[in-house]
């Protein structure tokens, strides 16, 4: 059995996702880096009760950060955009 807890981070929440969220019906949520597009979607359906019909899957690169002269990079993520079937809807907040 999987736990869909270790698929599912967090619901994206920006201004470009609340956009994409409003006119184009699409979510975006972080992921862990190592799971696929398969069991992304299998999560998805699962927890919320909703059939998606696309998925998109990026892979945010690390990015080079310096904080009082000790040089470190920002981890890398994982970003799912996917939208709904239909006429269905998401509360993204409840993620």
């Amino acid at each position: 059995m999987i736990k869909y807890n270790n698929i599912i981070k967090s619901p994206v929440i920006t201004e470009k996702a609340s956009l994409l969220r409003e006119k184009f019906n699409k979510y975006s949520l972080y992921v862990f880096v190592n799971v696929n597009k398969r069991q992304i979607k299998s999560a998805i359906e699962s927890l919320f009760n909703v059939k998606t019909s696309s998925i998109n899957v990026i892979r945010v690169k690390p990015k080079y950060r310096r904080f009082r002269g000790v040089i470190g990079y920002k981890k890398q993520r994982k970003k799912v955009y996917f939208s709904l079937i239909g006429g269905q809807k998401l509360d993204i907040m409840s993620v």
